[in-house]
């Protein structure tokens, strides 16, 4: 548990605003965990660039673990969240 109080996936969505200040998660999904790993899908794939500038999946996730890595948040949270991103990035890559 990262923090006590709330769900590990409430805390991490909180922890991942943090890096993506402007973005809203509001999705179909209800559960903070659904919630988050649609959130990382999307910025894995890019889905947030306009699609003449995006970048490869494997582009996103370096430069992605690179902003989780510089982000002022706590250490579990950082470790947490680029375990989400290894296993959204594998489940991708499955899907190729």
């Amino acid at each position: 548990m990262l923090n006590k109080g709330i769900s590990d996936y409430d805390f991490l969505v909180q922890e991942y605003q943090k890096l993506w200040k402007n973005r809203s998660l509001i999705g179909v999904e209800k559960n903070s965990e659904s919630i988050l790993k649609q959130s990382i899908t999307k910025e894995l794939l890019d889905e947030y660039s306009h699609p003449r500038v995006r970048k490869n999946k494997y582009e996103k996730f370096y430069l992605s673990i690179k902003k989780i890595l510089a982000a002022p948040i706590i250490p579990e949270a950082k470790l947490e969240l680029i375990r989400l991103y290894d296993e959204q990035m594998e489940r991708l890559s499955k899907e190729e």
